[in-house]
């Protein structure tokens, strides 16, 4: 084997060329700069679009730690990509976010929404012909800091306990609502699905299924989504599947009542299975809801190893639901609703945000939703640019996660040739994502 020389060439490569993409999902589908200068007056110093906008791109990157601003290899490109004047030092960044942070957050927000409604996604419906919308606690383990609002979750670790909410079987997040680790998951929940959705109705107008498990069973919930639909009754229908909480429910009732209303199946030896439908009347705030409650209990006398049980063991499950359709269809949809642990994964994992970077509550508030917006631009990438014909073969999916993006769409390397009329993006003579690339952003910046 031949030993390599190694030199400094003269030339500006950079390995991050997807930066264009971001740069140019924000200008031209968000009004994200604009608003964040009018926002509060700056009499000198870099610009608060300039600052965000850099930190979004370092999020983009799978980069959330604000000293990660000075690993940027080339200046040139990186303001040229993100339409930025100067890039901030990790100082300004950071005390920048710390001082306006109740101030950026809603403008990030209010991007992120503008950024879905603009580009109108394509969304797969369920088999139903409804479009899912799935909300649920999850976890971040901050254990051994001293962050502000971190406190005990019900993962048994320290840390913050946000709440996400997904749209569609893409993933696209239209809520991250933050919250300290010790917050119950229904607190807020109710203010925060009314909000999600209508901005879901900016997005699509085909029906819509919220799902939500177990923590989330109140008919508070339910009372906002039969008021959503109450008062948007030109519109498609919310429908909703709920996880039911038994908590401390006699099993031998339900064994009683599965006997007369079940139908039984029964898989192997010693299992039988029952699942059967009922109304129920639930009462909030004087009104009274009739709701279906679908209910699957399993009794085993003999477990998967053979032994016979002394005592029949008994699994009580249900869930309330709006959809008039077979219990073994409401089970199906509600087990799709764990894909949403792998949205919960990429945040997390491929974007690096789940140590946030900040002591302070509202800065670190800021980082996610900031992190939302920058999600949502690498996941409509990855829809419209390695699923096609023109996409780096790969196995065949429905959707490319946020790491497989950040490989083949953002850290493509590429040289940076400037003339006295264009900037040129000039990717190697055997680059698989350049097809992909030039299909993206065509989209972004013409389309």
């Amino acid at each position: 084997m031949k030993r390599f020389k190694i030199e400094q060439s003269d030339a500006d490569i950079i390995s991050h060329s997807g930066l264009a993409l971001i740069g140019q999902a924000i200008k031209r589908h968000t009004k994200l700069s604009s608003q964040l200068d009018a926002s509060i007056p700056l009499r000198h110093g870099i610009k608060h679009s300039d600052v965000i906008k850099s930190y979004l791109a370092l999020l983009s990157i799978g980069k959330s730690d604000f000293e990660a601003i000075n690993t940027i290899e080339s200046e040139f490109y990186f303001m040229s990509a993100m339409d930025i004047n100067d890039i901030p030092c990790e100082a300004t960044l950071r005390q920048r976010m710390d001082k306006h942070a109740e101030h950026f957050l809603p403008i990030v927000e209010r991007a992120s929404r503008d950024f879905l409604s603009n580009i109108q996604p394509t969304l797969r419906p369920l088999p139903t012909g409804h479009i899912p919308i799935d909300a649920d606690v999850t976890p971040m383990d901050n254990s051994g800091s001293h962050k502000e609002g971190v406190s005990r979750t019900y993962k048994g670790h320290d840390g913050f306990a946000p709440m996400a909410v997904y749209l569609g079987q893409e993933g696209y997040c239209i809520g991250f609502d933050f919250r300290e680790g010790k917050q119950h998951c229904q607190k807020d929940t109710p203010a925060l699905l009314a909000k999600t959705l209508r901005q879901a109705r900016e997005i699509t107008t085909q029906p819509l299924l919220l799902r939500l498990d177990g923590g989330n069973d109140s008919i508070e919930n339910i009372d906002v989504i039969l008021e959503h639909s109450e008062d948007h009754k030109t519109q498609s229908p919310v429908d909703f599947l709920i996880k039911w909480n038994p908590r401390k429910q006699d099993k031998a009732y339900w064994l009683e009542l599965a006997e007369q209303k079940g139908r039984w199946e029964e898989p192997r030896e010693g299992k039988r299975i029952a699942t059967f439908s009922l109304q129920v009347s639930r009462q909030w705030q004087g009104y009274e809801y009739s709701v279906r409650q679908v209910i699957r209990l399993t009794e085993r006398t003999i477990d998967k190893q053979g032994q016979i049980l002394l005592v029949p063991e008994i699994d009580l499950e249900g869930w309330w639901t709006s959809l008039d359709i077979s219990e073994g269809d409401i089970i199906q949809l509600y087990a799709d609703h764990g894909t949403s642990e792998q949205f919960h994964s990429e945040f997390k994992t491929d974007m690096d945000i789940e140590r946030l970077p900040s002591g302070k509550f509202a800065t670190n508030a800021l980082v996610l939703g900031a992190s939302v917006l920058a999600y949502n631009i690498l996941r409509w990438i990855g829809q419209n640019g390695l699923l096609g014909p023109t996409s780096p073969k790969r196995n065949k999916a429905k959707r490319r996660r946020i790491k497989t993006v950040m490989q083949e769409l953002m850290y493509v390397a590429a040289r940076i040739i400037r003339t006295s009329r264009y900037i040129k993006i000039g990717f190697g003579k055997g680059c698989r994502s350049l097809q992909a690339f030039e299909t993206v952003y065509q989209k972004l910046a013409y389309g």
